[in-house]
């Protein structure tokens, strides 16, 4: 399906950041963060013609490693940029890639000034780095102070600043690289609004941002539990021999089933615990992670469980999350469970 690349750049940085290179098809290749947490998201170099990177990372230091990675194959810096979705940890390193086209879903530069804002990163680093802060931080949200601590071992948002996208497209863009069609397909929304996959035919190569996270829970900030049947069911159409999920190692076709099966598995058992009168952390605590135990952060099923409830009581789709709250439950569930509270 792929194969690994040697990287002489920098390598022993590269691995203190737990970042690889992979070549996924002739002329594509992924940058992958290993700790396949919920910053650690992954990119994608299309090295045909001018060149197209899928996404930019979080921040400036994981930009410019994947940049150095990717310049181990590349002749020279992209004409193209995609973004598979509004999130920072897509989108944090765009300013890395001047003069470059950035394509994206117009509802991703409509979203990304709040939904990707980087002084909220700040902010929350912040919080952790003085004693009285994180004291208070401690005693309102232990989940927020978590997810904290965990952005600090390995991100930095200091220097971020936004550059939205230059080309914006509603359903479908497709762009000709030397004579190799890439398609831009909207399929949102799933995870986010913009979502957005990727489509090489001729590598056999589908690019999916969070679409999927694989050996990883995913999450469902908008969108709902058929909106992402439906995509999946998209990408298991196009037969792709390599899918590079937003989250996670390079995988085949199995790594959308795996999605399904687990999305039918929550959906399924969440309404059992509606049904009960159960709440939806109750019923996060009480669901049994099953197969999905060894996917990292298992606790972030309350996201998962709280979508399925807020369709069954007919709620918007885009109902804003208190995030605070949101990590807080998270938090409980991961002690509740007794799994590592990793988000």
């Amino acid at each position: 399906m792929s194969k690994s690349i040697d990287v002489p750049v920098s390598e022993r940085n590269a691995e203190q950041m737990h970042m690889k290179l992979q070549q996924v098809s002739d002329n594509c290749y992924a940058v992958l963060c290993e700790k396949n947490r919920v910053m650690d998201a992954n990119s994608g170099l299309i090295n045909i013609g001018e060149g197209m990177v899928v996404d930019t990372q979080s921040e400036l230091p994981h930009a410019r490693m994947m940049i150095e990675l990717f310049g181990t194959v590349w002749n020279g810096m992209p004409k193209y940029v995609a973004l598979t979705h509004e999130d920072i940890d897509h989108v944090g390193g765009n300013q890395l890639f001047p003069g470059a086209d950035i394509i994206a879903h117009r509802t991703i530069a409509e979203r990304m000034p709040t939904v990707a804002d980087p002084e909220e990163s700040r902010k929350l680093l912040k919080a952790v780095e003085h004693l009285p802060s994180r004291l208070l931080l401690e005693g309102l949200h232990h989940g927020a102070e978590a997810i904290a601590l965990q952005f600090g071992e390995d991100y930095d948002f200091e220097g971020v600043e936004l550059v939205l996208p230059t080309t914006v497209f509603d359903d479908r863009y497709e762009l000709d690289l030397d004579g190799t069609q890439i398609q831009m397909i909207h399929v949102g929304a799933c995870h986010q609004v913009g979502d957005t996959i990727v489509h090489v035919p001729e590598e056999g190569v589908v690019f999916a941002g969070d679409v999927i996270f694989r050996d990883s829970t995913p999450m469902g900030w908008v969108g709902t539990y058929d909106a992402c049947f439906k995509a999946l069911d998209l990408i298991i159409s196009l037969n792709p021999k390599v899918i590079v999920p937003g989250h996670g190692p390079v995988c085949g076709v199995e790594g959308a089933v795996a999605m399904k099966d687990y999305f039918h598995y929550v959906r399924d058992e969440s309404k059992k615990c509606f049904d009960e009168g159960l709440s939806s952390l109750e019923a996060a605590k009480r669901i049994d992670l099953g197969p999905y135990a060894e996917w990292k952060a298992p606790a972030r099923l309350y996201i998962n469980v709280d979508r399925a409830y807020r369709e069954f009581r007919n709620e918007p789709e885009d109902a804003p999350w208190d995030k605070p709250a949101t990590f807080d439950a998270i938090y409980k569930v991961a002690k509740a469970k007794g799994v590592p509270a990793e988000f």
